[in-house]
């Protein structure tokens, strides 16, 4: 296979690790801190995981390194959606493993969670290991979604494990994967199995971090693989000066990758859906104030613009989110059968109209035909409407020209609104990690080992400072029940992993808050550039202006 050059650049690239790890692992010992408790209903996670709860947040230290050498086979899962890093973090794990032990062995199970109950493996060497250093994606064992959530997965885990005398498995995911490697985590202690689980935070979406967890990986990456296209289409608006680019960015959850895309390059609209859904904003609201931007903008002699917008936008709606649930009722059942025995879209919208409340109903009259139709085309397998493949993009852009139409008709708008459209979701994924996230999961894989090494349990791999140069980094770890409440999921109390939202009165949404009024009516696009792996270090490690708000910094 021919390498490109960067690739091969990239292969040879030795990522930095925090300074105490740098010393050896023979001089690495535990400093223990306070008792944890999960971030609510503390009675209830305790009751469910009785072996791993409420354990000691820990921080590895210069001294005397008091674990108990053995020989270690260790399990690894990618699981969930691919984020950059991914292949880094085995790395390291791997690296960690062969420096105290060469007869260590690193196995990886293939397709995600699955690969560890279907017993499909790969074990690692040198050679196979070398080939994924520093580069994106996840096809070194691949990934998938699996949950592990019933005895008997985690039966079949158990003897998967005692098969290949596996003293512990590393999953390397989002907040769903991290709860399942807590409960795995519990599992195995309480039957006695002796193998450990240790978890690594990884979202593009940027929604796992809390006080402990300052960044997932692949969120530097992603958000500046993304503000580079966004700053490129800016620069083309800017030349062009005849289109509106609408343009969708990951995060269905949470809009952590819209606000740092638009803290980077600074367009005339951002929708943060936390502050959609705190202010209760309706579509037509949001419409309107993108339209007053459009107006604005219009009479300076400006009909161009770039508006960005969180995929998961529409579900902050709350209006809209009534529709939603009013439509999966309308369709429960048997009413299911009916409407889609209508052979026309006017039978079908009738049947619609008698169905939906008044108030519902004006909402969906509000949608492009287009949308409305996939509102009721598009289900998931429990019948209910798959929000997430709205191109909420393209529904923004059609409302907007609506209002502008009436604006024109009474003689408020006179300028012209053409639009493009974007989605940007997979061209992130998988990209080359930049140097800080190829130096971060390195040092979550590296760290990993040391919680196994010392015996840990439940435990995620942390990492912190790391807004400092990465000597400045802290390693350590903290038990996943720490972060764990319990949701309504399917009829059923479910102990998961808090996701973290925008928080409003944040510094990053503060600085984004203070700053939008001018954005939207001035030109004051910034232009990030393609990610820099090769030179100063200002340019080349520079962090996310998310965590550096939230630094101080």
């Amino acid at each position: 296979m021919k390498l490109s050059p960067l690739q091969k650049a990239r292969y040879e690239y030795q990522p930095k690790l925090p300074g105490m790890l740098r010393n050896g692992i023979s001089s690495i010992c535990v400093k223990e801190g306070e008792a944890t408790q999960s971030v609510a209903d503390q009675d209830k996670i305790a009751a469910l995981f009785p072996n791993t709860y409420g354990k000691k947040e820990i921080t590895f230290v210069k001294g005397t390194n008091t674990s108990v050498a053995k020989k270690q086979v260790v399990g690894v899962i990618l699981s969930g959606g691919q984020a950059p890093g991914g292949h880094n973090v085995v790395s390291g794990l791997y690296d960690a493993l062969k420096a105290t032990n060469k007869d260590n062995v690193l196995i990886g199970f293939k397709g995600g969670p699955s690969g560890l109950t279907d017993d499909k493996y790969i074990v690692f060497d040198d050679e196979y290991i070398d080939q994924f250093r520093n580069t994106g994606g996840f096809d070194i064992i691949g990934s998938g979604r699996t949950k592990l959530e019933t005895e008997e997965q985690f039966k079949v885990a158990s003897e998967v494990c005692k098969k290949h005398g596996i003293t512990a498995i590393v999953i390397i995911g989002g907040d769903d994967s991290n709860t399942n490697a807590a409960v795995l985590a519990e599992y195995f202690a309480a039957h006695n199995t002796g193998v450990q689980v240790i978890g690594c935070p990884k979202t593009i979406d940027g929604d796992l971090k809390n006080d402990d967890i300052e960044c997932s990986f692949g969120f530097d990456t992603a958000t500046k693989t993304y503000s580079e296209l966004i700053g490129n289409i800016e620069r083309d608006a800017n030349s062009a000066k005849k289109y509106w680019h609408f343009i969708k960015v990951m995060g269905r959850s949470a809009s952590h990758v819209a606000l740092e895309c638009a803290l980077e390059t600074q367009p005339n609209i951002c929708l943060i859906g936390e502050e959609v859904a705190a202010k209760k904003m309706s579509l037509s609201q949001i419409a309107n104030q993108i339209a007053d931007s459009v107006v604005a903008r219009s009479n300076k002699g400006m009909n161009f613009g770039v508006a960005i917008i969180p995929e998961g936008i529409v579900e902050f709606v709350p209006e809209f989110g009534k529709l939603i649930a009013e439509i999966n009722e309308l369709l429960a059942g048997a009413k299911a059968d009916e409407f889609n025995a209508l052979t026309t879209w006017a039978d079908k919208y009738a049947f619609i109209e008698k169905g939906l409340t008044k108030e519902s109903m004006a909402v969906f009259a509000l949608l492009p035909e287009s949308i409305q139709q996939q509102l009721f085309l598009e289900r998931d397998p429990h019948g209910n409407v798959q929000v997430s493949l709205i191109e909420s993009e393209k529904l923004f852009a059609e409302l907007v020209g609506n209002v502008l139409k009436e604006r024109k008709a009474k003689g408020e708008f006179n300028g012209k609104f053409g639009t493009q459209h974007h989605f940007f979701g997979y061209e992130g994924r998988c990209a080359f990690p930049s140097n800080f996230d190829a130096d971060y999961c390195y040092s979550l894989g590296y760290n990993a080992f040391m919680l196994i090494r010392y015996g840990f349990n439940g435990y995620l791999s942390k990492v912190s400072n790391l807004s400092k140069p990465a000597d400045q980094w802290v390693a350590g770890g903290m038990p996943i029940t720490k972060m764990m409440n319990i949701e309504r999921r399917h009829g059923e109390d479910k102990p998961v992993i808090r996701k973290a939202l925008v928080e409003l009165d944040g510094a990053p949404f503060k600085y984004f808050e203070a700053h939008r009024a001018e954005w939207a009516v001035e030109t004051c696009f910034t232009f990030p550039g393609a990610i820099q792996y090769y030179g100063p270090a200002e340019v080349c490690d520079l962090t996310t202006r998310t965590l550096a708000l939230e630094k101080g910094e």
